[in-house]
C-alpha cells in the first residue's frame, strides 16, 4: 500500500511542477512535458493499469489546477500510462533505453491525440503549430529528462511485480 501512496505522491508533485515551474520553460515554441514523462516512467514500472489511473488522475489535477477543458488532459495522460504500461509488459521490460523509446513515441502520439481531441471540440489550434513547431523541442526536451526522471521515479515510487511479461503464446500446427 505504501508504494501506491508514494506514486500517488510523486504523481501530484510532478502537476504541480508541471503547472507552476515547467511549463513556462520554453525552447522555441515548445515546453517539456514532465508530467507525461513521469507517468510514462510509471507506467512503466508498475505496470498498464496503474500507469493509466495515475494518468487519469494526474491529468485531472492539471486540469482543475489550471481550467482547461475538463477531462482532456486526463484522457491524453490516461492513455499515455497505459500504452507505456502495455509496452513494459509485452516487448520492453529489460532493455536499457525503453524509457527513451517509450516517452518519445508517446510523446509524438499524445501530441496527434491531443491535437485530434481539441479538433473535435471545435476549438482552433493550428496543426503546424501544434504537430511540428511545438512537437520537436517539446520531443527533444521529454528525452533529455526519460532516463534521469525513469531513475528517479523508480526510487521514489518503488518498483512492484505488477508489471509482469506477457504470456508467450505457442501455435500448433492443425
Amino acid at each position: 500500500m505504501t508504494g501506491v501512496v508514494r506514486a500517488l505522491a510523486v504523481v501530484l508533485v510532478a502537476a504541480l511542477l508541471q503547472v507552476v515551474i515547467v511549463s513556462s520553460l520554453t525552447f522555441g515554441a515548445g515546453a517539456p512535458d514532465l508530467l507525461l514523462v513521469v507517468v510514462v516512467c510509471l507506467g512503466l514500472t508498475r505496470g498498464s493499469s496503474f500507469g493509466a489511473a495515475l494518468g487519469f488522475v494526474s491529468g485531472l489535477v492539471v486540469d482543475l489546477v489550471t481550467l482547461e477543458t475538463l477531462g482532456l488532459t486526463s484522457l491524453v495522460l490516461t492513455l499515455a500510462g497505459f500504452w507505456a504500461g502495455r509496452y513494459a509488459e509485452t516487448t520492453g521490460r529489460d532493455r536499457r533505453l525503453t524509457p527513451v523509446v517509450a516517452v518519445g513515441a508517446i510523446t509524438v502520439l499524445a501530441a496527434v491525440f491531443g491535437y485530434l481531441l481539441h479538433y473535435l471540440l471545435g476549438e482552433e489550434v493550428v496543426a503546424g503549430h501544434a504537430l511540428v513547431s511545438a512537437l520537436v523541442p517539446t520531443l527533444i526536451a521529454n528525452l533529455v529528462l526519460a532516463l534521469p526522471v525513469f531513475v528517479l521515479v523508480r526510487r521514489l515510487a518503488g518498483e512492484t511485480e505488477v508489471a509482469e511479461l506477457a504470456p508467450e503464446v505457442e501455435v500448433r500446427p492443425a
